[in-house]
């Protein structure tokens, strides 16, 4: 055989193995062969996962993909909140969600801020209604109950350093 055919193991050009291969097993300690490494890669070959034809590999739609990726990562109850302040309107009515709006939701809490103390009040009798509406139309939210809040006003009477007493006096006058 003509040595310009012979590989760099002095194998024949058509059975020779890439050097990376032959390198590597060199290093190993053992003998490269080609027969060895068309083993090998028969090995490699067979990947059940991501064999053609097998259960499991038919295309997805986007929707399908999307719900997957949004349910294995946990973000369901995160979206189910965004669509319940999205969708307030439908939820509590047209002129409800006009002087009322969701303002926060802790612990499965959901507070509504209202226009004025008179519908607040309204609201609270409502309750019940509300709330079932909000479960039904959005189950993943997590929502428990609903608390109602009239306009803001300061107060001094609550947070972690309040102090019992009667409050400032002369502030705004």
């Amino acid at each position: 055989m003509d040595s310009s055919r012979r590989g760099p193991l002095g194998q024949g050009a058509t059975d020779a193995v890439p050097e990376t291969i032959a390198t590597y097993l060199r290093l190993r300690g053992l003998e490269p062969s080609a027969a060895a490494v068309r083993r090998r890669r028969w090995r490699g070959a067979v990947d059940d996962e991501n064999a053609p034809f097998t259960p499991g590999r038919d295309p997805k739609g986007l929707g399908d993909a999307l719900s997957d990726l949004t349910r294995e990562s946990g973000w369901v109850p995160q979206l189910a909140r965004e669509d319940l302040v999205l969708q307030w309107e439908d939820v509590a009515g047209e002129d409800t969600a006009r002087h009322a709006q969701p303002v926060a939701l802790s612990d499965g809490i959901l507070t509504i801020r209202c226009d004025s103390t008179a519908w607040a009040k309204q609201l609270q009798l409502m309750r019940s209604h509300i709330l079932s509406q909000i479960l039904s139309r959005h189950p993943d939210a997590e929502v428990t109950a609903v608390r109602f809040v009239g306009p803001d006003v300061p107060s001094w009477k609550w947070g972690p350093r309040a102090i019992p007493g009667r409050g400032p006096r002369d502030t705004y006058g």
